[in-house]
């Protein structure tokens, strides 16, 4: 494949202590590998943990939920929505929106289904977590608030559920920044081997296969989750006061049902629902994403370590461009918010934005 070099202006961090690499890609795939270690001294720097919490939640029924949700910045603002994985909830973004609502974005931080305050509107609903439910959701959730497009941002389910609604949905993600590429399951390829280490790391997944793994979760949910802190986040000295107050999302009457199913359903261990059949289809075709978009690793990922993009270059036809952050694991925009806000405010440059 042929390969074309694009340079584009960047904006890094202030310390000098963290570096960025970033690597660019284009229509015709991988362009260059670039790093630099600090940029104007001018640039502002927000310390993880500045912000402690978002305040009052609101409520609204979306869909088959009723949804918890963080809303910050002016109502007529280019609308970001930041979304999370598992196991975190909203807190992952309690620095970073802020940041963003202080830049003149409307940022919205939902509870994915099973977390915080996310409630089904009945009883009935079967209690799902395959990712085209989770991606549903979160357009249902636009459409109550009346947002046509907006900017997509997060990581594990999160960055997960932003590039299904880019993929199937490109007219609703204005652009997209993505923690560790492109992460559309497709069941036959997960059926397939990895490397032992690259098991080891998500042996929480073969534990929930076991019915003593669904009783663990249960009995032992925030003991679980710290310890997968720990691991895939090596070099982020969280403290108690973090964990707990992220740890109370897990308390959801739904949240054991939904992360089991998750899991289950993603080795084929659990069926999902007929209605969703359609949208599976075209994400077991690998769809290319076509909207601009910025990837992130961190360097200190327990999951998922840290590549120079190339793998998922094929992946993205639009814009794109990929950075390392230093001494970041899994849950990067809470263990650095700036890097995280900057990614947002770049790609909404990408796609001819700025608030």
């Amino acid at each position: 494949m042929s390969e074309e070099i694009n340079q584009h202006r960047r904006r890094f961090l202030a310390s000098a202590t963290i570096a960025v690499a970033a690597v660019e890609l284009g229509v015709t795939g991988l362009a260059q590998a670039k790093t630099a270690s600090s940029s104007s001294p001018d640039a502002p720097t927000v310390k993880a943990g500045t912000h402690t919490t978002f305040g009052p939640l609101k409520q609204i029924d979306a869909g088959l939920l009723s949804v918890g949700y963080a809303e910050l910045g002016p109502a007529e603002g280019p609308a970001v929505l930041l979304l999370h994985g598992w196991p975190y909830d909203i807190h992952s973004y309690v620095d970073v929106a802020p940041m963003l609502a202080a830049k003149g974005y409307r940022v919205i931080v939902p509870h994915l289904r099973g977390h915080g305050s996310t409630r089904f509107l009945s009883e009935s609903t079967v209690r799902n977590g395959q990712q085209a439910a989770v991606a549903q959701d979160i357009i249902a959730l636009m459409d109550a608030l009346a947002i046509n497009n907006a900017i997509l941002a997060g990581y594990d389910w999160g960055a997960r559920t932003a590039n299904i609604i880019a993929a199937l949905w490109p007219d609703r993600c204005r652009a997209m920044v993505s923690v560790n590429g492109y992460l559309i399951n497709n069941l036959d390829r997960n059926k397939m081997p990895q490397s032992p280490m690259a098991e080891q790391a998500g042996w929480y997944q073969f534990y929930f296969a076991t019915e003593r793994g669904q009783a663990g979760l249960e009995a032992n949910r925030r003991e679980l989750a710290n310890l997968v802190w720990k691991t895939q986040s090596p070099k982020w000295g969280f403290g108690k006061a973090i964990f707990d107050r992220t740890a109370d999302s897990f308390d959801n009457p739904d949240y054991v049902a939904i992360v089991i199913h998750n899991y289950r359903w993603r080795l084929g261990l659990a069926p999902g629902e007929t209605q969703y059949d359609d949208m599976e289809r075209q994400l077991a075709s690998t769809p290319v994403i076509s909207v601009p978009t910025i990837t992130l690793d961190g360097d200190c990922d327990g999951v998922t370590p840290a590549s120079d993009g190339r793998i998922h270059a094929a992946m993205f036809s639009g814009k794109r461009v990929h950075r390392i952050i230093a001494g970041v694991g899994h849950n990067l925009p809470q263990e650095a918010p700036q890097d995280f806000v900057d990614a947002v405010v770049d790609v909404d440059g990408y796609a001819g934005g700025g608030a």
